[in-house]
């Protein structure tokens, strides 16, 4: 590989991550059309190509029809040359998902939760199972219940052993693995975006009171807005009424919150928070649990909202599995950061 550390580390990066997001999206690529599609000279394609295939990363799959001269190699790229780890934290179980370079999902599992006293070490010790167990895992994305600033955690209410905690840095360096943390809404607005294939640059809303108090994730325009101090989406602070916001206004005094939305309080709240996304941001989409609302719930939502914005403005009320979403999004997350980073 020595002519390969000629390159410049970045420009390494840049070829592969290329080389191999054409491969995964063409099916199969000759060398010739890797070099078109990418711009890269045939020389260094050749070169990235024959250190791929060494180290098991393509696959040659047949020749081409002869054109006259040598007939071309075809080579695809091996799916299950590299998995990646997406893993979630909440307060009654952590869920993970190992998935391929096509996104598909080889294992699913769950692990007792790890939010609590000595978390840490739980948490270490899970992924150091799996990790071990598959050690072709070449990314991990974790998704936290709290707001994340680059990988640190600074506010997760509840759980004060991760608060301010670089959980990124902590486990890129334990694993010596590409990591991702990201917040659970934020992960899964995106995971709804990518899966259900909306082509569009849509604006979408995620709602969830979930287990650790209300979030929302919030997507403009195709973009996951995470905010000037990464604190978007802290929906729990959203004011509503003379001395309650949101989180007080659903759990109406009672200190807790339960899990399906029926009462006429809570039907408020949330028809009042609609109301104010729908003048602030005028989404195309505002997406709710399935183990918390259902459609005549929607409906009732819908009716009240109208009581607070005119119905024409109001968008698509959606019902979707969350847990799947948010999974769908880590992968997506994990899924990115495996094929930019270098293989090991």
């Amino acid at each position: 590989m020595n002519e390969l550390s000629a390159t410049p580390k970045s420009m390494k990066k840049v070829i592969l991550t290329g080389i191999r997001k054409t491969l995964l999206e063409l099916g199969s690529a000759t060398k010739a059309e890797l070099s078109h599609t990418l711009d890269i000279s045939f020389p260094t394609i050749s070169k990235f190509l024959a250190q791929m295939e060494k180290d098991g990363e393509i696959l040659l799959v047949g020749l081409d029809d002869s054109s006259g001269g040598r007939r071309a190699k075809r080579y695809t790229y091996n799916p299950e040359h590299m998995l990646g780890l997406a893993i979630f934290l909440e307060r009654t179980e952590t869920n993970y998902t190992i998935f391929n370079c096509m996104g598909e999902v080889k294992i699913k599992g769950k692990a007792p939760s790890v939010l609590m006293d000595n978390g840490l070490n739980l948490l270490t010790k899970c992924m150091e199972n799996i990790v071990t167990k598959y050690p072709r895992i070449s990314s991990i994305a974790i998704g936290v219940p709290g707001s994340v600033d680059n990988g640190r955690i600074f506010y997760i209410p509840g759980y004060e052993q991760f608060q301010n905690f670089d959980l990124k840095g902590y486990y890129e360096e334990y694993f010596s693995i590409p990591v991702a943390v990201e917040n659970d809404m934020n992960a899964a607005v995106l995971g709804y975006h990518n899966n259900k294939g909306i082509r569009d640059r849509k604006s979408l809303i995620y709602l969830y009171s979930g287990q650790n108090g209300p979030g929302a994730g919030i997507m403009i325009n195709g973009d996951v807005v995470r905010g000037s101090t990464f604190f978007s989406g802290e929906v729990s602070f959203v004011p509503q009424y003379n001395d309650r916001n949101f989180q007080q206004a659903l759990e109406n005094g009672s200190g807790s919150k339960k899990i399906n939305i029926s009462k006429d309080y809570e039907i408020d709240a949330i028809s009042r928070l609609i109301a104010s996304f729908v003048a602030i941001i005028n989404p195309h989409i505002i997406i709710f649990c399935n183990d918390e609302v259902e459609k005549a719930m929607v409906d009732k939502i819908a009716i009240g909202s109208s009581k607070y914005i005119p119905s024409e403005h109001l968008p698509d009320l959606k019902i979707s599995d969350w847990k799947q979403d948010y999974l769908y999004g880590l992968q997506s997350i994990g899924l990115d950061l495996m094929l930019n980073g270098i293989s090991r």
